[in-house]
């Protein structure tokens, strides 16, 4: 069985970020929206728009992190047989 954490396999969070990350997709992908929103200077939200954001953005968040580790890590391990 594999032992690597949720947070540190990068298939389920991609599955979380196309999925939770972008529902509702009709007529835009949530979280494009919420980033239109506060691009335009974020007026009108509310605490629960905030919270709404930050819960569709999470795995985003978390595989952009991923691909930021694993980056470090293929360079790490090229500059290291140098």
């Amino acid at each position: 069985m594999n032992k690597e954490k949720f947070w540190n396999d990068p298939l389920p969070l991609l599955l979380a970020s196309l999925t939770l990350g972008l529902a509702p997709f009709y007529p835009e992908p949530h979280v494009w929206g919420k980033l239109k929103w506060i691009s335009g200077g974020a007026h009108g939200m509310s605490i629960l728009d905030w919270w709404d954001f930050v819960m569709h953005s999470t795995p985003w968040v978390m595989l952009f992190r991923i691909v930021l580790i694993r980056t470090h890590i293929a360079i790490r391990a090229n500059f290291g047989k140098k």
